[in-house]
């Protein structure tokens, strides 16, 4: 019996050395993994502690790292790097980094934030079957979004955000039965959003700002959960969507919506921000929205709203922003705007009765009211056959009579006698403003929201002499950063820790500060995605006569060189390649067409070169030197394209056209050194290369990728390539009227990113890939 007992004594030690070895060799492995991962991400500062006896499971969180176990498994891996991690180097293969993290199955949650991921994500991805959130935002990842996500049934939370996918927004995305939050913000996305998206019906977040989507937004009005839509810098419109009444956020600046507002908006009880600026909206503005329950937020700036205010309309007691700014409304502006001094209340170029100076005359708004026509609202009901039938009967019989009034009208008017008129010009054209018509509904100031920060910048804001000195190290030497036509610039860090770039312009005019204000309230407005924003200003004064004796402007630094050096200069190691190429063309035309209509006046001429554009931390295209007036002036030169002053709207028009255009041939000149891949040192040279783009485009793919780059020869679909040189050669042309326009580059830019998407360098034919036909050229070259 004691014998029997020892057997089974020992019989159970040995299982359970057996489960505790396994335990442990379950753990080791996962732990291998993790260590490659180190290795793999080149490694990061944030996986500086991990080692071989690193216990994974109970190590403490923090804000960069934390690895979550259940059972000796991993479930959870999170790894955020810095802000601004450059690409990882050369070497890095996206695909065994996710070859590597599938050796984690029983992931539930993955997030890799600013790691430096390069590459198109591997399909391979869907292999961790169990993953409920997945969130890769601020890397450098491109191309489509893999399809093989489609198969995570448990998906829940899907972040993209500021990469370089490109692509329209796959169909396949309705199918993923639990996704509540989709964000896809700042990448290349392009195209119509696909309907299936409201088969999400457990969405709550969607958001999909600064990409390249246009048309209609489908019907999201099924989707009961939704309360975060943020569309914000797009080309989607015209008609307002069709929402559910649960949003908390929605944002739809910066698009193409120019009809009036639905009646349902005003029932969005539970909506805390609404921002409608920089569309064309029209018609009445729905007073009831200021006095929403649970609204904070309410910006309609640079719009067609019109409509009175009236003194007596309530607010919200937590209404804490409203910008009326840029509309056609009447009347009084409401008290309860005006009874807490903490609220931030703006209402400038409207026609309101308030007695301030940046209201226009009451006939204005009246008049710009008459020429505005509302779309009809859409009607969520279809026609019957019946319906179909008689309008098209009704059609013919119509067409028919139509052309029979026509005729008798033509045969009475030639029986009549030329009869002399006084020449008419439609209500919406305002000669004064001295800009020609087909600029001004394009013409918008920049929102307020861009002054609050939508581009992750702080507010524009004065700065004192001693902070722009404390900056700079009292102007120390080590802060220089050179001397050029338009002042010194020196580098500097405020408070804060952020690094500035600041400018200092000696004046050679003796001027008050207040003479300076409206070049400064220009250049407050100079905040884009693609430019090299203004955060703030000093003045300098005399203290005999308080003139100003300098000027300093603040900008934000950009530190990650410039746009020659990633692809004729330095950076052998890691040129762009041909994807971040097109993205950086995108970037400068956005900075330009920003530059051209996104204020009023324009900034034109702006007399631009490669080594004018930077790239920030993410490859990011910003023009850094534009044709500011104050600059021009201080110089004594004559500034073109922005001054104010009245004159005929002929000479006027021809000028801004011109000017536009000699922007539109510097911008070939940027794209001729990102095709060939090297510096351009004369004017001869130029004009050789164009000749050769030129010829190539009528000739074989062999003899245009005989002229691109080498870096990139391999990369780039003949397509794509194709695109690009024909854009160029367009911009370069000598007759300044042939050049094609802001809009139509971008277009056709847009289109040689998407005819690259499919494009896997080696893997396609010489040929390369077929052409989508989502967006088509809009350039036509005339190959002499």
């Amino acid at each position: 019996m004691a014998k029997a007992f020892q057997c089974s004594a020992i019989l159970l030690c040995v299982v359970l050395v057996l489960l505790i070895s396994g335990s442990e060799q379950l753990q080791s492995s996962q732990g291998e993994t993790l260590l490659r991962i180190q290795r793999l991400l080149n490694y990061p500062s944030a996986l500086s502690s991990w080692n071989s006896t690193t216990d994974f499971c109970n190590t403490e969180p923090n804000a960069s790292v934390t690895v979550v176990c259940y059972e000796n498994s991993i479930t959870q891996l999170h790894i955020i790097g810095n802000k601004g991690t450059p690409l990882l180097p050369r070497n890095f293969s996206i695909d065994s980094f996710v070859t590597t993290l599938v050796g984690l199955p029983n992931l539930k949650v993955l997030t890799l934030v600013s790691l430096g991921l390069w590459g198109p994500l591997p399909g391979k991805i869907a292999r961790l079957s169990s993953l409920e959130i997945l969130n890769v935002s601020s890397n450098f990842l491109y191309d489509a979004v893999p399809q093989e996500i489609s198969s995570l049934a448990a998906l829940q939370s899907l972040v993209l955000d500021d990469n370089m996918f490109a692509d329209e927004v796959p169909n396949w995305i309705g199918s993923l039965p639990v996704l509540s939050v989709l964000s896809l913000k700042k990448n290349m996305l392009n195209g119509s959003l696909p309907d299936s998206l409201s088969n999400l019906d457990n969405l709550r977040v969607l958001v999909l700002s600064h990409n390249y989507f246009r048309g209609e937004v489908p019907d999201l009005s099924s989707l009961t959960n939704l309360q975060v839509l943020d569309l914000e810098d797009n080309a989607l419109g015209p008609q307002f969507p069709l929402l559910g009444n649960k949003l908390i956020s929605l944002v739809l600046s910066k698009n193409k919506f120019r009809d009036g507002l639905p009646a349902e908006v005003t029932s969005y009880y539970q909506l805390q921000r609404l921002d409608l600026s920089s569309n064309k909206f029209v018609g009445p503005f729905p007073q009831s929205l200021l006095s929403l329950p649970s609204v904070t937020y309410l910006n309609v700036a640079d719009n067609k709203f019109t409509g009175m205010l009236f003194e007596n309309q309530s607010c919200s007691a937590d209404l804490e922003f409203v910008d009326l700014s840029s509309n056609l409304m009447t009347g009084q502006l409401p008290n309860c705007l005006l009874q807490d001094s903490k609220r931030k209340v703006l209402y400038a170029a409207n026609c309101l009765a308030t007695g301030d100076e940046n209201q226009h005359p009451i006939s204005l708004c009246r008049n710009e009211a008459l020429a505005v026509g509302i779309l009809p609202q859409r009607k969520k009901r279809k026609a019957s056959k019946e319906t179909i039938a008689f309008g098209v009967i009704g059609g013919i019989v119509g067409g028919i009579a139509l052309v029979g009034l026509i005729y008798l009208a033509v045969r009475k008017v030639k029986s009549r006698k030329t009869i002399k008129r006084p020449n008419t010009r439609l209500i919406a054209e305002n000669a004064s403003t001295g800009y020609p018509s087909n600029l001004l509904p394009d013409a918008r100031y920049i929102s307020q929201t861009m002054k609050l920060g939508a581009l992750g910048l702080p507010p524009y804001r004065t700065f004192s002499l001693e902070e722009v000195e404390e900056a700079t190290n009292n102007f120390d030497t080590s802060a220089f950063m050179g001397e050029g036509s338009q002042g010194q610039m020196y580098r500097g860090r405020l408070k804060d820790g952020s690094l500035v770039a600041i400018r200092c312009l000696k004046m050679k005019r003796s001027h008050s500060t207040q003479n300076f204000m409206h070049h400064i309230e220009l250049i407050s407005k100079l905040r884009h995605r693609h430019l090299v924003s203004a955060l703030g200003h000093c003045f300098e004064c005399y203290l005999d006569d308080s003139s100003v004796s300098r000027i300093f402007l603040v900008f934000e630094y950009v530190p990650n060189g410039t746009l020659r050096s990633w692809i004729s200069g330095g950076h052998a190691w890691q040129k762009l390649q041909w994807t971040h190429r097109i993205a950086a063309a995108i970037g400068v035309a956005k900075g330009i067409q920003f530059l051209h209509t996104g204020i009023v006046p324009g900034v034109y001429s702006n007399n631009l070169k490669i080594t004018d554009v930077l790239l920030d931390q993410n490859l990011i295209a910003k023009i850094s030197s534009y044709n500011l007036p104050l600059l021009a002036e201080n110089k004594g030169m004559v500034v073109h394209g922005t001054s104010s002053g009245a004159s005929k709207d002929l000479s006027t028009s021809a000028r801004i056209n011109q000017d536009q255009k000699v922007d539109v041939y510097d911008f070939g000149l940027i794209l001729l050194e990102i095709i060939v891949g090297r510096s351009l040192t004369s004017k001869n040279e130029v004009r050789v290369l164009k000749d050769q783009l030129q010829a190539s485009i009528t000739s074989d793919d062999t003899a245009r990728s005989s002229i691109v780059d080498p870096v990139v020869r391999r990369s780039c679909s003949d397509q794509s390539l194709k695109t690009m040189m024909e854009i160029c050669v367009s911009c370069l042309l000598k007759n300044p009227a042939d050049r094609p326009s802001v809009e139509d580059i971008l277009w056709n830019l847009q289109y040689a990113a998407q005819v690259q998407d499919p494009w896997r360098g080696d893997s396609q034919s010489s040929e390369g890939s077929p052409v989508s036909p989502a967006i088509r050229p809009r350039l036509h070259i005339t190959i002499h």
